[in-house]
């Protein structure tokens, strides 16, 4: 290896533990909330609503850490921890769609300062878009077309509706991987929390992860982040440079 880039040693870190000799950037899968969409304190509050009506102690900012399940896997998981039991279809479906309306009831929430700027990237550099969010919601998926228009085509999309098993589990971001006729070392994840950290790096992809909200960067380093943005607008900043720098770093098997 000759090229020396400003990411080079990340780069070479990751391909060293996957056992790579190079990246090729051809497709990004990109997570939605607090990532695309500034909208975790309003999915964290309507979590913590819908839970602490059923008289369960919760503490709002352990659903920050939650980000990337799917909503019967939030639950399942709640009430795993409250009655030793997973909730019933019947229960989930109730409280899931209430979880939904209390997210409705607030203010809307904005894309993410930075994200528009990513996507654009991708695009004029012809790197696949695919959007890959534990999230079954309407209120935001279907806002994706107005908000970034272009950037997603149609059929570039896994939701927690096309999964058995949500993120922490590679499975979500394997099946981007298919959608995108890509493999894993020609693969980048976006994301903003450390189950969905966890899950691309499982799915062998050179996992971005970004510091958007209350959880510190080394909890996004332990969860396998190959990189580490403090904000999507500086990630947005860097990636000319860091898909030059992927590009050219290389390591001899």
């Amino acid at each position: 290896m000759t090229y020396s880039g400003l990411y080079s040693t990340d780069i070479i870190r990751f391909l060293q533990r996957h056992h790579y000799t190079q990246v090729h950037p051809a497709a990004a899968l990109i997570d939605m909330d607090g990532t695309l969409y500034d909208s975790m304190k309003s999915h964290t509050a309507a979590w913590h609503r819908m839970v602490t009506e059923l008289g369960i102690e919760a503490d709002r900012d352990e659903f920050y850490l939650y980000e990337g399940r799917t909503g019967a896997s939030t639950i399942n998981l709640i009430f795993n921890r409250a009655y030793g039991r997973d909730a019933s279809p019947e229960e989930i479906e109730e409280l899931y769609h209430r979880k939904t309306v209390y997210f409705a009831e607030l203010p809307p929430v904005k894309p993410m300062p930075g994200a528009r700027e990513m996507l654009d990237f991708m695009a004029a550099v012809g790197m696949k878009r695919v959007l890959v969010t534990g999230s079954g919601q309407n209120t935001l998926l279907n806002r994706l077309d107005s908000d970034y228009p272009g950037a997603f085509l149609p059929g570039m999309r896994v939701t927690s509706r096309d999964v058995k098993l949500g993120k922490p589990h590679p499975e979500p971001y394997i099946r981007a991987m298919q959608i995108a006729g890509v493999s894993p070392s020609q693969s980048i994840v976006v994301e903003n929390a450390p189950l969905g950290v966890e899950a691309g790096d499982r799915a062998g992809a050179f996992t971005v992860g970004i510091t958007t909200g209350p959880i510190p960067r080394k909890t996004l380093e332990d969860a396998g982040a190959a990189i580490v943005f403090d904000s999507m607008a500086a990630f947005a900043n860097a990636l000319p440079a860091l898909t030059y720098d992927l590009i050219m770093t290389k390591i001899d098997r």
